[in-house]
C-alpha cells in the first residue's frame, strides 16, 4: 500500500509542478483560476491509485483504500506547497504579492496565507475526491452475499 500512495502521490506532485512551471513559461501562471486544472490532475492521480490498488489486493476494503487516496493527495499537497514555497520565498518573490493585489486583500500575511491556501485547497480536494471514488469502487452490498450483512 505503500508503494502505492508515495508513487502516485510523487507523481500527483510532478505534474503540478511542471503544470505550474508550464504556466510560468506562457506567462499565465498570476491567473488563479487556471488552477483550477489542478482538481483535474489530483482527480486523474488519485483515481489511478485507487485503481492501482484495487488491481494489486484481493480484498478492497474500503478503509484501506480511503488511506490510499487520502495519503496520495496528501503527499501531493504537502510536495506542491513546498514547492511554491521555494518558488515564492527564494525564485519570485513578486509572485504572491501580485496575486493578493488582485484579489485585493491588503493583509499582511502575505505569502504565508497563499501557501496554506494552496495546502488547504489540496487536502480538501484530496478528501472529497477519495470519498467520492470509494463509493464507486467499494463493494456494494446490494448483492445476494451483500443481503446477509443487514438485521
Amino acid at each position: 500500500m505503500f508503494k502505492v500512495y508515495s508513487r502516485y502521490g510523487i507523481l500527483i506532485a510532478v505534474v503540478l509542478i511542471v503544470y505550474f512551471l508550464l504556466l510560468k513559461l506562457v506567462g499565465l501562471h498570476q491567473y488563479p483560476i487556471l488552477s483550477a486544472v489542478n482538481g483535474l490532475i489530483f482527480t486523474i492521480g488519485i483515481y489511478l491509485a485507487l485503481n492501482t490498488y484495487k488491481s494489486q489486493t484481493n480484498d478492497f476494503k474500503f478503509e484501506e483504500g480511503f488511506e490510499v487516496g487520502l495519503f496520495s493527495g496528501g503527499i501531493a499537497s504537502l510536495l506542491f506547497t513546498i514547492f511554491m514555497a521555494i518558488y515564492m520565498y527564494q525564485i519570485d518573490n513578486e509572485f504572491a504579492i501580485g496575486i493578493l493585489k488582485k484579489w485585493g486583500l491588503e493583509y499582511d500575511l502575505g505569502t504565508l496565507m497563499l501557501l496554506l491556501t494552496i495546502l488547504i485547497m489540496g487536502f480538501v480536494t484530496t478528501l472529497v475526491l477519495t470519498f467520492s471514488f470509494m463509493q464507486l469502487l467499494k463493494k456494494s452490498w446490494n448483492t445476494k452475499d451483500g443481503n446477509r450483512n443487514t438485521l
